[in-house]
């Protein structure tokens, strides 16, 4: 398994009333971690935090991996959910993490970045602007970090993150082309990602259907406007389609007694129950998906509290009277106009460039269920298509097997294929095991 350094971004970021100049690189004394601010773009500052894995042996010939990860929402931060909920060294109480990913060895507006002044006009509006800022961020910091020159990079994504890991690949590629970034593109890995809004919708009603959450009226509504969403998308009518998916959101969660979306095995709590509300008139979606993280965290005052006492403490660069959130919902609002458009386009042009493509997707979640994905997998153009339907699928195991069967791999040239078993959304939460095995797969590290 792959020894690492681990990038956290809280790329797209929470915003900021006060202005505060991009900040350099701070870290811990033994060097152990490093973060800081770029500022990506005038008045936009993304901040970032680096870890390398404390069994990376430098051996002078062989590079170690570099994994970035990218969170989902959008508008979720990989500093504060993906860091101490998922696949960072510590967790919520501080503890550490046994299945930390470094064992293995974003947009302007999340997490702790932010636009000055709190101008929500600074922010992304698009998955492209996104792309352009967070490849902003990669050149500078390795311009700035000759180790990180010599590291194959990883993008790693989560949820709508594998959006933004996409498009961003494809401009790192182009950055890297003109010698603006220094870096090498290892791979790309998409995790239960909302490639294909269109195709994921379509899979929710029969999902729910064979799993006994929804009988057949329930089946009928949700068939029905997940099909008047896949005729706005074909129509390009995008905002049309957002406030579709929020009616089909709602139908799910009546007709099933409210449905967990990122497992389906259970029940969303009472706090979630409702995830359209009324405010002044408006419709606003309640932001389910950092709610279900935030319900993970152990330590009183959950995740929240943790980020706005000690790590900002820690950090030393946030200002005293920014508050950090569960989420953006203002990132959120953003890039309504590009939620549901699909990237399968850019899945295609990455594995046409010979860049090694891995998806991986949860037997048990709903919002980007394996059906849906499997369904615009069967859409790319890519010529070895054809030959990776036909591959054969490989078992996975952990602890010698005593567990069974943890999940399937399927593989063919630069694409990969893992059905991980036991796990909803959020794999290396539900499933941390197989998702180990995935990563040390997937970076080729010469350290066991």
């Amino acid at each position: 398994m792959a020894a690492a350094k681990l990038l956290l971004l809280s790329a797209l970021a929470v915003l900021l009333l006060v202005l505060l100049p991009s900040a350099a690189a701070i870290g811990t004394a033994d060097g152990s971690e490093e973060w800081g601010y770029v500022e990506v773009r005038p008045k936009a500052h993304m901040f970032w935090w680096l870890y390398r894995s404390p069994h990376r042996v430098e051996n002078g010939t062989t590079p170690w991996p570099t994994v970035l990860w990218l969170q989902g929402g959008p508008g979720a931060s990989g500093a504060g959910y993906g860091n101490f909920m998922e696949i960072g060294p510590l967790d919520t109480d501080l503890k550490p993490r046994a299945t930390t990913w470094l064992n293995k060895d974003n947009p302007v507006g999340t997490g702790f970045s932010y636009v000055e002044g709190g101008n929500t006009s600074l922010l992304a509006r698009t998955d492209a602007k996104a792309a352009s800022d967070l490849t902003a961020l990669l050149i500078k910091l390795y311009r700035d970090n000759k180790r990180l020159q010599g590291s194959p990079l990883y993008i790693v994504a989560e949820s709508y993150g594998g959006k933004f890991a996409v498009t961003t690949a494809l401009v790192a590629l182009q950055a890297i082309g003109n010698g603006q970034l220094k870096a090498k593109l290892g791979g790309v890995a998409l995790g239960d990602s909302w490639i294909s809004p269109e195709d994921s919708v379509l899979s929710w009603g029969p999902l729910l259907y064979e799993m006994s959450r929804i009988d057949e009226s329930g089946l009928q509504q949700c068939n029905s406007i997940a099909q008047k969403i896949k005729a706005q998308l074909k129509a390009n009518k995008y905002a049309d389609a957002e406030k579709s998916w929020e009616d089909l959101e709602s139908a799910v969660l009546e007709q099933s007694n409210f449905v967990n979306f990122y497992n389906l095995l259970k029940d969303e709590s009472s706090d979630d129950a409702t995830t359209l509300t009324l405010a002044g008139g408006k419709r606003v979606r309640k932001e389910g998906y950092t709610s279900y993280l935030g319900s993970k965290a152990t330590r009183e005052g959950g995740l929240d509290g943790l980020m706005d006492t000690v790590i900002k403490a820690k950090l030393g660069i946030v200002p005293k009277n920014f508050t950090w959130g569960q989420q953006s919902g203002d990132v959120f609002e953003a890039l309504e106009g590009d939620f549901m458009k699909p990237r399968i386009h850019e899945v295609d042009e990455l594995l046409k460039l010979g860049v090694d493509v891995t998806i991986y997707s949860g037997q048990l979640d709903l919002i980007c269920a394996t059906k849906g994905t499997l369904d615009w997998v069967q859409k790319l153009k890519w010529d070895g298509l054809k030959k990776f339907n036909s591959s054969p699928r490989k078992p996975l195991y952990c602890k010698g097997g005593e567990t069974g069967t943890q999940g399937f791999v399927r593989s063919y040239k630069n694409l990969k294929f893992y059905w991980i078993l036991g796990a909803g959304h959020m794999i290396p939460i539900d499933n941390p095991c197989p998702a180990l095995t995935m990563l040390g797969d997937i970076t080729q590290s010469p350290a066991q």
